[in-house]
């Protein structure tokens, strides 16, 4: 049985961490880019664009909007703690968090973007801002979760009952 003061299994930790951080990245996209960038965030829209390049399928702005979730909630926190175990691990949970967002980033408007026929970074226009607010700020909730979880747990002493 577990209980509240055993730590939870590596799996639930990242699905927590995961749709924390999706929550966190859609209200950013949905609710504060209208008010600080003028429009909402629809990265749903660069999944139904890749799958569209590579397969030839249109799929449905709902469809996307899940796979992106997913994504979003599975391979972003796995990727975390993937370079937070190997390359990131001597630096603090935050800068952690910080950098992979910034690859992600990087990896959506530099990458995916062109692959899809979107110009490199999509031009500097205020979405490619956005979207390194949004990413940065998800993949720190991640990592924040990840470090209470786990990290935190690992770095405390115990204490033997005598």
């Amino acid at each position: 049985m577990n209980t509240f003061s055993e730590p939870l299994p590596l799996i639930a930790v990242l699905l927590i961490a995961g749709v924390t951080a999706e929550i966190v990245f859609e209200s950013f996209g949905l609710l504060l880019a209208p008010v600080l960038f003028g429009f909402q965030m629809e990265p749903a829209n660069l999944v139904i664009g890749l799958i569209k390049t590579f397969t030839g399928v249109q799929v449905s702005y709902t469809t996307a909007y899940v796979l992106h979730l997913c994504v979003g909630a599975i391979v972003f926190p796995t990727g975390y703690v993937l370079l937070r175990r190997t390359m990131l691990a001597r630096l603090p949970w935050v800068a952690a968090g910080l950098i992979w967002g910034v690859i992600l980033w990087f990896i959506a408007q530099g990458i995916l973007a062109p692959m899809m026929g979107r110009a490199f970074m999509m031009d500097w226009v205020p979405y490619t801002w956005a979207s390194l607010i949004a990413h940065p700020t998800m993949t720190v909730v991640i990592a924040f979760v990840w470090y209470k979880s786990i990290e935190q747990s690992q770095q405390a002493p115990t204490v033997n009952a005598p």
